[in-house]
């Protein structure tokens, strides 16, 4: 592999800014310090003005192979990823078929494996009907991410409603376990009421439908599980201010067995939005009234909510552009959430240190990921160089995702992500990628 020196970068690591220069050899990240001078053929990038952080950690992203590759499929999805800083993705099992067997779940493995420019780990899914299999994954905690059940609908055989499975599963899996929550027979009785009075629904109905009661008796019954076993629960994409009320900041976070996350689209989008944007923003759970966003946004800063994340679920624009129940739920987002963050950097919303701290940091210590995730000697060489100073738009020419459109066409962030290295390989220097390396399977300290 080739050796790196990055000079005179801002290192942005565990809550602070330095300037320094880092030394990259065999992967991993060799030498850290104020001044590095070697004799090795190090390839010397000048890093003066810009930032380096460790590289994203997504821990939710839908990137649909097998089975539903006219949407996206790893390679696609992966690449885009890399080229927005993320190197590290944890995928999720509503594939088709869905990850509800090990083989399964190791088939997706091996095709990252041959395609994946980011580092990557999957979900393994659970069912009604497949609690013996899902067992199974104890027996790989060191490395899988975890198990996923979806307590609201999702695509296929992986709704998992029955409170006897749900209770057996808590007690017995000995991995983390990521929930949907949102409850499935209230957002029935909502749609049904809804189409009592008004027959031709709209895009502005869904967080009516999906509202917050919805999302707060899901979550509420997957602590109450949670807590009965001690089981570790990660609750993804909270949307509601009513639902915070679940968490705490009382813990450090190495010690929470309970923890949540935060979609980038629920931080940047309300129901205000669905008037222009209209079905690009349908997603579930949905994104609701603003106070909800105002909400969110307090407990990052204060730590209810410990990560940022995607939950980046791209469809093709024919399937999004279908009269509204009839149009998939979903947005692209996985290329574009660092910058989207380093918008509210600017705006003085949130510090960069935390921006790293919740996209990085937070997801290596919930997960437990071996050596990833910070900015430290002898860990692998995920980083990603920023210039904060250099604009950059969102538009069809420059969208990687295979379906080829963004909610956030048009807008503009005032930083670009200028390098990317995942496990040590410059994949993405200067808008040119560098495609002989792919990514590593992720390992867990378990």
């Amino acid at each position: 592999m080739k050796t790196y020196l990055i000079k005179g970068a801002l290192i942005v690591n565990e809550g602070s800014t330095k300037s320094a220069d880092v030394l990259i050899k065999d992967g991993k990240i060799e030498k850290i310090a104020a001044s590095i001078e070697t004799k090795e053929n190090a390839e010397e990038i000048d890093a003066d003005g810009l930032h380096l952080l460790p590289g994203v950690i997504d821990d939710q992203v839908h990137f649909r192979e097998p089975g539903l590759t006219h949407k996206a499929n790893i390679y696609t999805e992966a690449k885009a990823a890399v080229a927005g800083g993320v190197t590290s993705f944890m995928e999720m099992p509503n594939t088709k078929p869905p990850a509800l067997t090990q083989e399964l779940l190791e088939d997706k493995y091996s095709i990252a494996q041959k395609t994946s420019l980011a580092n990557y780990s999957f979900f393994m899914g659970t069912s009604n009907d497949n609690y013996e299999e899902v067992m199974r994954t104890n027996e790989k905690k060191k490395d899988v991410c975890g198990v996923k059940i979806f307590m609201g609908s999702s695509t296929g055989n992986m709704l998992v409603d029955n409170a006897l499975v749900l209770d057996k599963v808590f007690a017995g899996c000995e991995l983390l376990i990521a929930t949907h929550c949102e409850e499935e027979w209230m957002i029935k009785e909502n749609l049904e009421k809804m189409k009592a009075h008004k027959p031709v629904l709209e895009p502005a109905d869904h967080p009516i439908i999906r509202n917050e009661d919805v999302c707060f008796e899901s979550s509420f019954k997957a602590i109450q599980f949670a807590k009965k076993y001690n089981t570790r629960l990660h609750i993804l994409h909270i949307s509601t201010e009513k639902e915070l009320q679940l968490f705490t900041n009382l813990i450090p976070l190495k010690d929470k067995r309970i923890t949540s996350e935060v979609c980038v689209h629920h931080l940047h989008f309300t129901s205000d939005d669905y008037a222009t944007l209209g079905n690009k923003i349908k997603c579930n759970p949905a994104i609701k009234a603003p106070h909800n966003k105002a909400a969110l946004w307090q407990a990052l800063l204060d730590d209810r909510l410990d990560i940022i994340a995607t939950d980046h679920a791209p469809h093709t624009w024919e399937e999004k552009n279908e009269p509204y129940e009839k149009a998939h739920a979903g947005l692209p987002l996985v290329q574009h959430s660092l910058p989207l963050m380093l918008h509210y950097v600017r705006e003085g919303k949130i510090s960069i240190e935390k921006v790293v701290e919740k996209m990085s940091h937070a997801v290596a210590t919930c997960f437990q990921i071996k050596e990833r995730g910070f900015i430290r000697e002898g860990y692998h060489a995920d980083l990603v160089l920023v210039n904060m100073n250099k604009p950059a738009t969102v538009s069809k020419e420059n969208i990687l995702y295979k379906c080829g459109w963004s909610p956030l066409e048009g807008f503009t962030f005032p930083a670009s992500v200028t390098h990317t290295f995942v496990s040590g390989h410059l994949v993405y220097g200067n808008g040119v990628f560098n495609e002989s390396q792919y990514g590593q399977r992720i390992q867990f300290n378990r």
